[in-house]
Formats: structure tokens, C-alpha cells, sequence
């Protein structure tokens, strides 16, 4: 008797899993095809060039205000938007172009150093954007003359 049981359960898990509809019959041979198409699609970039990634402004006096704009192309095939840009330290302050760039156009970068620091001073502004690597730098450098002790 305990042997019947027990086959007849056997029998009936057997039935209750191998009865699962079979997940791959559900795909949609046409939802294969259109990811596959979508899949090998090029995906498309801006991509923010700059006229120079670097500018010195020669020696300053120390706490003289300075400003540089650097201009940029989008030279790549989807607009370009800069989401942020920051320096590496609260001396530096940059503005920039906040509308999105057509592929061809250009914009442009202000940074502003309030000339702190002595000696040989270098600042970068870091540029978060939609391009593929989605960060972009940018350097300032100056001599800070030292104020003469009296």
C-alpha cells in the first residue's frame, strides 16, 4: 500500500512540473528580429574637441582676477550637452554654454581663478557630458607672484 502511495505521487509530481509551458515557444520571432536590428545600430556620440585643452596666463600678480574662454566644437553626430564642470579647488569657477550643441556648432567654457596660490599654480576643470568616455578636462596654469611682505 505504502509502495501505491508513493508511485502515485512519484506520478504526480512528474505531471505538475513536466507540464510547464515552454518559456522558448513564448518568444516572438518578430520581437527577435527587431532587437537584433536595434542591437546593431551604431550607437551615435557627441563628441566635445576643443580648440586647446590648456591655457597659461604667464605670471600674475597673487590675487588678481584672470579669465579665459575656451571654445569647443560638438564634432560628433548627436547633440552635446554639458550636464557639469567643476575645478579641482574653489579658485577656479567655470560657466559654460548650458544648451544642447547641434553636431558642427560651437560653445564656450569661461573660467574664472581668482589668482590664489604662489609660484607655479596648475587647475583642472573636470566636464561631465553625453559623450562616449562622458568625462572631458581642461587645464589653467598661471605664476602666482607672492604679494611683496612689508
Amino acid at each position: 500500500m505504502k509502495k501505491g502511495i508513493l508511485l502515485l505521487a512519484l506520478i504526480a509530481a512528474f505531471n505538475f512540473t513536466s507540464c510547464k509551458e515552454n518559456a522558448a515557444e513564448k518568444v516572438q520571432a518578430e520581437n527577435v528580429e527587431e532587437a537584433a536590428l536595434r542591437d546593431s545600430q551604431d550607437v551615435v556620440y557627441p563628441k566635445l574637441t576643443f580648440e586647446n585643452t590648456e591655457h597659461d596666463f604667464g605670471t600674475i600678480a597673487q590675487g588678481t582676477n584672470v579669465e579665459h574662454t575656451f571654445t569647443f566644437t560638438n564634432t560628433g553626430k548627436a547633440p552635446l550637452v554639458i550636464t557639469n564642470a567643476s575645478s579641482s579647488c574653489g579658485c577656479t569657477v567655470p560657466t559654460w554654454t548650458k544648451e544642447p550643441i547641434a553636431p558642427g556648432e560651437t560653445g564656450e567654457m569661461l573660467v574664472k581663478f581668482n589668482g590664489s596660490g604662489q609660484n607655479q599654480v596648475t587647475k583642472t576643470v573636470n566636464i561631465t557630458a553625453n559623450t562616449e568616455t562622458g568625462k572631458e578636462q581642461i587645464k589653467i596654469k598661471a605664476f602666482v607672484e607672492p604679494k611683496a611682505q612689508s
